[in-house]
């Protein structure tokens, strides 16, 4: 059974460039533009995973993470941000991944899967600050595999 990512960011064409990648490697994918529709989606589909900009319309990223963590603990949660030092907070906040952009996109799919494999006991501990072995990639300028936010091509996700 394909695993369902939610992408919440408010940049389209960054959107539908993580569709893209992530529908090639067989995931099936709900997209949200604002933190309202993020939840919208969240409340009516089952999410295996989620994808969340902080820079957010209506809902900020991080109000988005608590209500998503506190509905489901278990639910794999990846930051993704053009926000610098946002480390610390993450890992405060048991986030399962944190990165900044522009993505690295093979980078984004290996945390992707080790994620959606973590145990279930590795993430409640994260939650309750028991560890914090959050993964963070910071922003990769030179990478030959990143995302654009223009076309759809492998360049580098600079937004959010």
């Amino acid at each position: 059974m394909k695993k369902t990512v939610l992408i919440v960011d408010d940049d389209a064409p960054i959107r539908q460039a993580l569709r893209k990648v992530l529908q090639a490697e067989g995931y099936e994918v709900i997209l949200a533009a604002d933190g309202l529709e993020g939840l919208e989606q969240f409340d009516s589909k089952h999410i295996d995973l989620l994808l969340l900009d902080l820079n957010l319309p209506a809902k900020s990223g991080w109000d988005l993470f608590e209500r998503f963590s506190s509905t489901n603990p278990l639910l794999p949660i990846v930051i993704i941000t053009g926000r610098h030092n946002q480390y610390r907070l993450a890992a405060a906040a048991g986030v399962g991944a944190l990165m900044e952009k522009p993505l690295d996109v093979s980078l984004l799919l290996q945390t992707i899967a080790a994620l959606l494999i973590e145990p279930a006991e590795a993430r409640l501990k994260r939650l309750l600050g028991l560890n914090s072995d959050v993964r963070y990639a910071p922003p990769r300028r030179t990478s030959a595999r990143q995302l654009t936010a223009v076309g759809g091509s492998m360049n580098s996700f600079r937004k959010g």
